[in-house]
């Protein structure tokens, strides 16, 4: 099927295409090849979020607003599709000369709240730590917003961080180490299948049979299938462990970030306790950090998928509603992630995958809070 793209659109793809070749070739003179590949693989999973549309906040609220799983279970078929690779990997990969390593952590309080405080946030702001990244790309002059509050609120998090740990928490539980990655697959696979059926129930019950999949038009332009999106996603989540060693992640980048900003402007972060074991990263170029060149590629990748579509076009006009709530939303995200270990991404998709006992915890603390932004939104009329 021939593609067409307006002479603007085509301007925004090239444009795109030629600052991620830029961001890689210098991430390759900071540090190397697979940082120059960390930096592509970000561009995939950009161009796949925006053709997938493959947010987890919407997901999450359709199931409880509408009674509509079809974005959940494409989740878990992404955490499965990537566990069958990245679970083995992590048991062995170092016996094969392949070291490869989890995110593994301890939860807590902290991490709930922060978990809570990120699913509140992640529907007030619009989406989650991918979800901003890939829609601000698309050109989202919103979520833009919702990405500088969620950098603020990064970094502000940083100042307490040494604080919030002195709170009770759970020891790291690792299901590879208990079970091996057989059994832990097993019982990933066993959980996920559970709320797969639960989701399936609750929306046969409320609309008497499941809704018709969208499909996937082109591989180029889009729009994709959540099934596509899964199983492209999921390549970008074996990629990041086959080349940079461990999980996706996106959060970590956005606390550096507000970080380099406030030491620039003079703000002494670097005697925060946080900073003080990371004095280096504050210093250094931020094309050595992975998450951050991830992270610029995510944003890239979107662009040119949005300019692909023909639908790059940034509305610059905002209601006080949309400033103040995406405000809010990025700053409970920005604090809550760096409580809890990260977002959707790195706390809940790189936990499962890692297999992890913190990232069901930081699920069940998500979701409710999500509940209470979902409750929110209906009550500011954001629907």
């Amino acid at each position: 099927m021939a593609v067409t793209i307006g002479k603007s659109q085509g301007a925004v793809v090239v444009a795109a295409a030629g600052l991620l070749a830029l961001i890689s070739l210098g991430a390759y003179a900071e540090a190397g090849l697979r940082q120059a590949v960390a930096v592509l693989i970000g561009g995939l999973a950009g161009l796949s979020l925006y053709h997938a549309s493959f947010g987890f906040t919407a997901a999450w609220r359709r199931i409880v607003t509408e009674r509509r799983g079809a974005g959940l279970r494409a989740q878990f078929v992404l955490i499965l599709l990537t566990s069958v690779v990245s679970f083995p990997l992590i048991a062995w990969g170092g016996q094969l000369g392949w070291p490869t390593g989890g995110f593994v952590f301890p939860f807590g309080v902290a991490a709930a709240i922060g978990a809570f405080m990120f699913g509140v946030g992640m529907q007030l702001g619009g989406g989650c730590g991918s979800g901003t990244l890939f829609t601000a790309g698309g050109g989202s002059t919103r979520m833009m917003i919702t990405l500088a509050a969620f950098i603020l609120g990064s970094v502000l998090a940083t100042a307490h961080l040494h604080l919030w740990g002195q709170l009770p928490k759970l020891p790291a539980t690792s299901l590879i180490r208990e079970f091996g990655p057989h059994g832990a697959f097993l019982v990933t696979a066993a959980v996920l299948g559970t709320l797969a059926f639960a989701t399936i129930r609750i929306e046969r019950k409320a609309h008497g049979e499941l809704a018709a999949s969208r499909k996937t038009d082109s591989f180029l332009t889009g729009p994709w299938s959540p099934m596509m999106g899964a199983v492209m996603l999921a390549i970008v989540g074996i990629a990041t462990f086959v080349v940079v060693g461990r999980p996706w992640g996106i959060t970590s980048a956005f606390a550096l970030w507000g970080g380099k900003i406030f030491h620039a402007v003079g703000i002494p972060v670097d005697t925060w306790p946080y900073w003080t074991w990371q004095r280096g990263a504050l210093e250094n170029s931020v094309l050595r950090d992975t998450t951050s060149v991830m992270d610029f590629g995510v944003i890239l990748g979107a662009m040119a998928a949005a300019a692909l579509a023909g639908r790059f076009a940034p509305v610059w006009q905002l209601s006080r509603r949309d400033l103040l709530t995406a405000i809010a939303g990025g700053l409970l995200m920005g604090y809550g992630a760096r409580l809890a270990y990260g977002c959707n991404i790195g706390a809940y998709l790189g936990g499962l995958v890692s297999g992890s006992l913190h990232g069901w915890l930081w699920l069940l603390f998500g979701f409710l809070g999500s509940l209470l932004g979902t409750r929110l939104r209906l009550k500011l009329g954001m629907g």
